[in-house]
């Protein structure tokens, strides 16, 4: 047992060297609030040392009423980990415009205490990630309500004219209208596509079995585009249906199958991977109010293509961003608008060994039998 002693000691030592080593502030809170260990990075953080830190209990460093308090209470209560994006712990002593990720999770070995881990975001970064598909959306929106209405009639005018023209004109000329005639018709195919964006009537939405979608889509990737590529399955069998629009989730997966499909190529180990899961911690604010709405259904698809570049991902859901060469880069726009409308989040992350579009959203749950009102919900 005396040999165990040292051991025990060179593993207490080595956790402190791996939690100094992660980039991110980490701290442990006892059952009476009191902070039991701070990281190099939480020092930081919090701009007092660990042992000043062990002296406070973490209701004294963070603003009144933050909802950190609410979410260690949570995480005590129930002994699962939470999750929680964007989380406003602005004060004088962080600093203002602090925003962060949390997560929050139990330790068993020691009844009543936990753990959080932040993740600072920028402000700029909380609007881009909570608002890149509503912010695509509205300026796609906007651009096509525009074409419709001011290009397409002339485009009409012009195509009639190299009509009229084709009539008269000798071999050599007839080329020169038929090519006129050809790329009106191309701008006109283009502008139909977009007319979509415009379109803002109310979703119709109900529950939706998330696996049968994802089956529907599969099957058309492997009779069609993706028939030699692999695709996996890692689904969560017990999930509650989504609440959503069935058509309208086969058009984001198939359409995101698909760009999967066209990263890998024709590399024979390529392969995608769709993925369903439960996330009951997340939740993000609703734009314009203080309510935060959860999105417990994560849905991913992924690849082990080459990655998306850099200078495009943050730009991805953009109109007209696009790396292929006949791509019209109206797609992902188009995915993150219907994600949106749906009230999800739609989140891309990339490395050189392969991609992963993360989507999440909301959980069919009735809340009062006869009222026909529906909303965001628990496992079920």
């Amino acid at each position: 047992m005396k040999a165990d002693v040292p051991r025990q000691a060179d593993m207490a030592d080595a956790a402190n060297i791996v939690l100094n080593t992660i980039r991110r502030p980490v701290i442990m809170v006892d059952p009476d609030g009191f902070i039991t260990f701070a990281n190099a990075d939480a020092e930081d953080f919090f701009r007092s040392s660990a042992n000043m830190l062990a002296r406070n209990t973490l209701a004294k460093l963070v603003p009144f009423g933050s909802p950190l308090l609410t979410l260690v209470d949570q995480v005590r209560e129930r002994r699962a980990p939470v999750n929680e994006y964007r989380v406003d712990v602005s004060s004088p002593r962080l600093g203002i415009e602090k925003m962060v990720d949390l997560y929050v999770a139990p330790v068993p070995e020691f009844p009543g205490s936990v753990v959080v881990m932040f993740q600072e975001r920028s402000m700029a970064d909380k609007i881009d990630r909570q608002m890149t598909h509503r912010g695509a959306a509205r300026s796609v929106t906007g651009l096509a309500a525009m074409l419709a209405h001011e290009i397409k009639n002339p485009l009409s005018g012009i195509r009639g004219a190299a009509q009229l023209l084709e009539l008269s004109a000798s071999d050599e000329d007839r080329a020169l209208t038929r090519l006129i005639t050809d790329e009106t018709d191309r701008i006109v195919s283009l502008v139909d596509r977009m007319e979509v964006f415009s379109d803002e009537r109310p979703i119709e939405r109900y529950p939706v079995n998330i696996h049968v979608v994802l089956d529907h889509v599969k099957a058309i990737a492997k009779n069609g585009f993706a028939r030699r590529i692999k695709i996996l399955e890692e689904y969560d069998p017990s999930l509650p249906p989504v609440f959503a629009n069935r058509d309208q989730l086969i058009q984001v997966f198939l359409n995101l199958v698909k760009n999967a499909a066209e990263a890998i190529g024709a590399d024979p180990q390529g392969e995608i991977v769709l993925s369903t899961a439960f996330r009951p911690g997340i939740r993000v604010s609703v734009p314009g109010t203080q309510d935060r709405v959860s999105l417990p259904l994560e849905f991913c698809v992924r690849d082990n293509g080459p990655g998306v570049s850099e200078d495009i991902l943050p730009i991805l859901f953009d109109p007209f961003i696009t790396t292929k060469p006949n791509g019209s880069g109206l797609g992902l726009a188009l995915v993150a608008k219907i994600v949106g409308e749906h009230g999800g989040i739609i989140e891309c992350d990339s490395t050189p060994r392969g991609t992963t579009f993360r989507i999440l959203l909301p959980a069919w749950k009735e809340i009062s039998q006869g009222s026909g009102d529906e909303a965001e919900g628990d496992r079920t």
